[in-house]
């Protein structure tokens, strides 16, 4: 899911920094230097991804976003967009080897913090830097997007801060076992393209292939979310924000006012918002109109995931407007 840019009162706004390659060279160097001069002792690879809880917040993020941009993951284990975001997380945080810190938290398990945070859905991802936070986005968002936040949020860090990473020793770095490969189905070409096309944000060329898997295979549910999570974006991106918002306001019983947007308000991480705007848009609305919007609700629902308890008590509501 497409990222929300947000930015929080006196702290720099991520989305006006421009590139970040010359300042990574040097940081780059900057580290190299200072292991050669004998500089502070490598930090074990394994600790590169760290469970934070309520009561090691301190030590763990504050105090150590003194010295590297630390990355805070919001998670739970209903999540289903989580379940796609974590795991990428994870990857890019080794992959930069140093460059920021990837600290996990389990909102179920820490909802003080996730109150202190302000966080309102989940996935939410946010970054403390030199102790202070920055809200970097809300919802799964394509790889590509996610690379070019954590390079600007390391340029601030080394501009701003002076923070130039830590030094990583790779013997630590924990064992990955690799699986026998699975026999290739039917469609996993298919739908590796119809992945790669959403995530170049081609969403109009991912729409089509999973719609090509869909018309052999109906019941495929990989297809299935990744449709309905194509549609979503295509239809967001081809929206005015702002126009949307004023509209749906001034049109409350208004069903093309109303779908657009519960669109923006699910890309924007706001899932109970979308939903409850729906439901009662079902409510105010008859024939055809009620029919598209219903439809609409269910797709959405993909988008989350079944297992999502906001689904559920979604579903609930909108079985009571229907009968």
């Amino acid at each position: 899911m497409q990222p929300r840019n947000m930015s929080m009162s006196g702290v720099v706004d991520l989305a006006a920094v421009k590139a970040a390659g010359e300042a990574k060279a040097k940081a780059e160097q900057a580290r190299a230097d200072s292991a050669r001069q004998g500089g502070p002792s490598a930090v074990p690879a394994s600790s590169l991804v760290i469970d934070v809880n309520e009561a090691g917040f301190e030590n763990d993020v504050l105090q150590r976003s003194a010295e590297v941009p630390v990355v805070i993951d919001f998670w739970a284990e209903w999540c289903e967009p989580c379940k796609q975001l974590g795991p990428l997380l994870e990857r890019l945080a080794h992959e930069y080897n140093g460059r920021f810190l990837l600290a996990k938290v389990d909102v179920d398990a820490n909802p003080t913090l996730m109150q202190q945070f302000g966080i309102q859905g989940i996935p939410a991802v946010f970054a403390v830097v030199a102790g202070q936070a920055l809200p970097l986005f809300q919802g799964a968002a394509p790889e590509a997007q996610i690379r070019q936040t954590l390079d600007q949020l390391i340029q601030v860090g080394e501009e701003r801060f002076g923070l130039t990473g830590i030094a990583v020793d790779p013997s630590d770095a924990p064992e990955v076992q690799v699986a026998a490969p699975a026999p290739a189905g039917p469609y996993d070409s298919l739908l590796e393209a119809a992945a790669q096309a959403l995530d170049a944000s081609d969403f109009e060329g991912a729409v089509q292939a999973y719609k090509n898997v869909l018309s052999d295979d109906p019941a495929n549910t990989e297809a299935k979310l990744g449709l309905a999570q194509a549609e979503l974006l295509a239809r967001v991106r081809a929206t005015d924000p702002q126009k949307v918002r004023a509209e749906a306001a001034e049109k409350p019983a208004d069903a093309d006012a109303q779908l657009a947007a519960a669109d923006l308000d699910l890309v924007g991480g706001h899932v109970e918002d979308a939903f409850g705007r729906l439901v009662e848009t079902v409510r105010r609305t008859f024939g055809e109109d009620r029919d598209r919007v219903r439809l609409r609700l269910l797709d959405l629902f993909e988008v989350i995931g079944p297992e999502d308890p906001r689904v559920g008590a979604a579903r609930t509501a909108l079985a009571r407007v229907l009968f």
